[in-house]
């Protein structure tokens, strides 16, 4: 067993499933693997554990329905948790995230207790994305920024890296968030429990086949939890 985990959600991924394996499990030696299939039609879940029979550094985590990023997300936290790692990670399995950052977030997490893979930083950055969509995420970011009262520049990110015991004290049975916003939720859950949040540059790469997942319906429930997450700030600072 490694000593570092990357949970990688799937949904109708077969297209880049054994791709993206392959890449993060060459992009460094410390990381395991655990694919969490949410029952896709297209034979992800399949295609998961033919690569499991094949490679001991990865392990599959079928669920019966899709439910969401963030239910998919705490499933393997969870599941991580109950096994010796000392670093959980997570990222995108469409190679929107770029395993070559894995040592990064690694190394950075030795002294922080998360580490965001931010595009808003120097060093940081997109590609081939429209201007449409770099405003709603750039805008999507500054709106969570104000309202929460942070200064952390990327909060929307889905490529992390947590200390296992940042995830033991976020009290991962009340995260509301299932969708975009909880990407934001568990960054400020962190930052109010006074732990040490560190941004790394990536540059984020539009997905290489495939559709986006993302939705207006999606994108207007993360605007609404994050008024959410912010009456609720007092609560998450009790959990210290």
């Amino acid at each position: 067993m490694s000593e570092a985990l990357v949970v990688l959600p799937t949904y109708n991924e077969a297209e880049n499933l054994a791709q993206i394996v392959g890449a993060i499990l060459a992009a460094s030696a410390r990381v395991d693997i655990l694919v969490v299939d949410d029952n896709s039609p297209d034979g992800t879940g399949t295609l998961a554990d033919a690569l499991a029979l094949d490679e001991p550094r990865v392990q599959v985590l079928h669920r019966e329905k899709k439910e969401g990023l963030g239910r998919a997300y705490l499933a393997g936290f969870r599941w991580a948790l109950a096994h010796p790692y000392r670093f959980i990670l997570e990222m995108d399995a469409d190679f929107s995230h770029d395993p070559t950052h894995l040592p990064d977030l690694l190394a950075a997490a030795e002294h922080a207790d998360l580490v965001l893979g931010s595009r808003y930083v120097a060093g940081g950055g997109i590609e081939n994305w429209g201007l449409g969509r770099r405003l709603i995420s750039r805008g999507g970011s500054l709106y969570a920024r104000a309202v929460l009262g942070v200064g952390i520049r990327d909060l929307t990110g889905g490529f992390k890296c947590f200390r296992r015991e940042t995830l033991e004290r976020l009290d991962l049975d009340s995260v509301r968030s299932e969708g975009y916003s909880f990407q934001i939720e568990l960054t400020y859950r962190a930052l109010n429990l006074g732990l040490r949040v560190v941004e790394v540059p990536i540059v984020f790469v539009d997905r290489r086949v495939g559709k986006s997942k993302m939705s207006r319906q999606i994108f207007a429930e993360a605007a609404l939890m994050v008024l959410r997450l912010r009456l609720d700030r007092r609560k998450f600072r009790s959990a210290k």
